[in-house]
C-alpha cells in the first residue's frame, strides 16, 4: 500500500493527538513505515530527518541495537505483571539506578505510563504529604507563567497555556493555583542579563510565598526550558533561588523534567546545573530512549515516610494498570546502559557546539529574534505576521525531508543525540531553506 492509502485509512479510523482533524486534508499526515537512526521513512521510500526526536522522546536513534536487544530479551522472560502486590527485576533495578543518579537524594520510584500521569502523582503526593503531617492548610500550588505540565485535569490546573486549558475551564479546579512570573530570559529589559531576569522573577516568587505562607504545598517548575510555551529558557540561578525559597517557606519543589531530563539540557538532570535537588522529580519521554511509554516520580525519604503508617487511607493509593511495565523498564535500563558505557554528555557538548555554529546563518537572519540554545535544544522566534506560519514552515521543512514543528512563531530543533556532523550540517541547511521559503510566501511583509 502507498502513502495515500495509509493516510486515508488513518483519517477514517484514528483521532490524532493535539490536532484539529479538519486541517489534515490541507496538511496531510505523514505515514511512517520504518525508521533507523535519525531517519523516518514513509511507505514510498522517502526519508525524513527527525529533527524533534518524535516529540522530544528519542535519545539514541530509532532502531537502536542496544535497546532492541534488551526489549527482545525481556519479551522472552516477562512481558507484564501488576506491580501492586508483585515486583520484578527491571522495576527494582531501574528504581535503584535512577536513585543513584541523584546521589541517593531521591528514590522510592513510583511508576506510571506518561508525563501527565507523573505530574498528577507528584501533585497528589505533595498535597497528601502535608495532610498526613497535620498541615491541612497547605493545599495551594504555584506554577510559572507560560508553564505546561500535561493535559489531564490536575496537570492542566498548573498549566498556563490557554490553548490547552480554556475549553475545559469549568472542569479545572485552579482556584488554589497561583501564577509566578516566568524567568524567561527573553523578558530582559534593556541592560538586563538573564540572571537579572531570574532574580526579578525570584523576588516576585518570594513575595508570593510570603503572602501565602503556610498555604502552599508545592512549587512546580520545568527546569531551564519551558518547552511548550516556545522553548523559553532561563538561567540556572532561578532554580537556586527557588530551592532556597522553598526551604525557607516549607514548600515542596517539584521539578518537571519530563522533556528536559536525560541530558537534553547538557547535564543528566537539568536541575543539576543549579547545584540543587528537588523534593519530587518527574521523568518520562527520554527515559526509555523513545521506545515505550513510561514515567516515574522520585521523591525524598521525608515524603515517603509521611505515608508510612498502619492506616491504609494514609497510604498513597494511586495506581495504573501498566505501572512499572517490565518491557518499558528494560528499555529504560538499556538507555541508562548507553549513558554509563559512553561519554554521552561529552559527545553532546561537542555536537552541540558544531550545530550551534552551523545554525549561525539562522541566528543572524534579519527576521530572527532571540536565537537561543541550551544543551541539545535550539530555538528562535521568527518575526512574521503570517497567522499560520507554523503550518507553512512545517510543510516547507517536510518538503525538504526535515521534521520540524514550530510552536507558534518559534522554530526549534531537538534532534536525537546520534546525529552525525554531516547530518547536522544537512539539517541546518534545510532549516534555513525552509525558513526563507516560508517567509517568501508573504513577500509584502515588512516592506
Amino acid at each position: 500500500m502507498n502513502n495515500q492509502a495509509w493516510l486515508q485509512r488513518s483519517l477514517d479510523s484514528v483521532w490524532h493527538p493535539c490536532t484539529q482533524m479538519k486541517q489534515h486534508p490541507a496538511l496531510p499526515l505523514v505515514p511512517v513505515a520504518r525508521a533507523e537512526g535519525v531517519w523516518l521513512e514513509d511507505f514510498e521510500g522517502k526519508r525524513i530527518l527527525d529533527g524533534i526526536s518524535s516529540w522530544w522522546v528519542n535519545l539514541f536513534g530509532h532502531g537502536n541495537p542496544t535497546i532492541n536487544a534488551a526489549i527482545t530479551d525481556q519479551l522472552s522472560r516477562l512481558e507484564h505483571v501488576m506491580l501492586a502486590g508483585f515486583t520484578h527485576a527491571p522495576a527494582i533495578e531501574l528504581a535503584e539506578r535512577l536513585s543513584a543518579k541523584t546521589g541517593g537524594a531521591l528514590g522510592h520510584a513510583f511508576f506510571a505510563s506518561d508525563g501527565a500521569s507523573a505530574i498528577e502523582i507528584a501533585l497528589k503526593m505533595s498535597f497528601h504529604t502535608w495532610q498526613n503531617a497535620g498541615q491541612s492548610d497547605k493545599r495551594e500550588f504555584v506554577c510559572l507563567q507560560g508553564s505546561y505540565h500535561g493535559e489531564t485535569l490536575g496537570a492542566l490546573s498548573v498549566t498556563d497555556i490557554p490553548l490547552f486549558s480554556e475549553a475545559y475551564a469549568p472542569l479545572i479546579r485552579n482556584e488554589h493555583v497561583h501564577l509566578a512570573p516566568s524567568p524567561d530570559a527573553r523578558l530582559a529589559q534593556p541592560g538586563e542579563s538573564a540572571i537579572d531576569v531570574a532574580n526579578r522573577a525570584a523576588d516576585a516568587l518570594e513575595q508570593l510565598l510570603n503572602e501565602r505562607d503556610g498555604k502552599v504545598a508545592a512549587l512546580i517548575i520545568e527546569p531551564l526550558v519551558q518547552c511548550a510555551t516556545g522553548m523559553a529558557m532561563h538561567d540556572p540561578h532561578y532554580l537556586k533561588r527557588a530551592r532556597a525559597l522553598c526551604n525557607q517557606y516549607g514548600v515542596h519543589l517539584i521539578c518537571d523534567e519530563i522533556a528536559v531530563g536525560f541530558a537534553r539540557t547538557g547535564s543528566f538532570f537539568a536541575h543539576e546545573q543549579a547545584g540543587i535537588r528537588p523534593d519530587l522529580l518527574c521523568l518520562s519521554k527520554g527515559i526509555t530512549g523513545g521506545y515505550l511509554p513510561l514515567s516515574v516520580v522520585l521523591c525524598t525519604d521525608a515524603i515517603y515516610q509521611a505515608f508510612w503508617h498502619n492506616e491504609t487511607r494514609r497510604g498513597f493509593l494511586h495506581s495504573h494498570s501498566y505501572t512499572g511495565n517490565p518491557l518499558a523498564c528494560r528499555a529504560a535500563l538499556a538507555t541508562l546502559d548507553i549513558f554509563d558505557t559512553h561519554d554521552v554528555l561529552g559527545a553532546n557538548r561537542r555536537l552541540s557546539a558544531h550545530i550551534t555554529q552551523r545554525l549561525r546563518a539562522i541566528a543572524l537572519h534579519p527576521r530572527i529574534r532571540n536565537f537561543r540554545h541550551r544543551g541539545m535544544i535550539w530555538a528562535a522566534d521568527v518575526d512574521t505576521d503570517l497567522a499560520d506560519f507554523n503550518r507553512r514552515f512545517f510543510a516547507q521543512a517536510l518538503q525538504r525531508g526535515l521534521l520540524m514543528r514550530p510552536i507558534g512563531n518559534t522554530i526549534y530543533l531537538m534532534p536525537p543525540y546520534v546525529l552525525t556532523t554531516t547530518e547536522a550540517d544537512w539539517m541546518a541547511d534545510q532549516a534555513l531553506a525552509a525558513l526563507n521559503a516560508t517567509l517568501a510566501e508573504a513577500p509584502a511583509e515588512h516592506a
